[in-house]
């Protein structure tokens, strides 16, 4: 990744954006903050979004019941 002083940084921050690449801004040789292009092409996660193509069934929260109960001799 590119590495630019202070004082360069200031100078050619247009030209450093517009690039499209990452850098970082350093103070005497000594990384101070990393500048990186913003996104906008991020997909947004939406909950239900497989919602009508997967059927869950009727006892899914009671499947492998009799197993814990074994396992722990636990019951409701």
């Amino acid at each position: 990744m590119l590495q630019v002083n202070m004082h360069e940084a200031k100078t050619n921050l247009s030209s450093l954006i517009a690039s499209g690449k990452a850098f970082i801004i350093a103070k005497a040789g000594k990384p101070m903050a990393t500048v990186t292009p913003y996104n906008t092409d991020k997909k947004i996660r939406r909950v239900g979004f497989m919602q009508g193509m997967i059927k869950v069934p009727d006892d899914f929260d009671r499947m492998g019941e009799q197993e814990i109960i074994a396992m722990f001799g636990v019951e409701k």
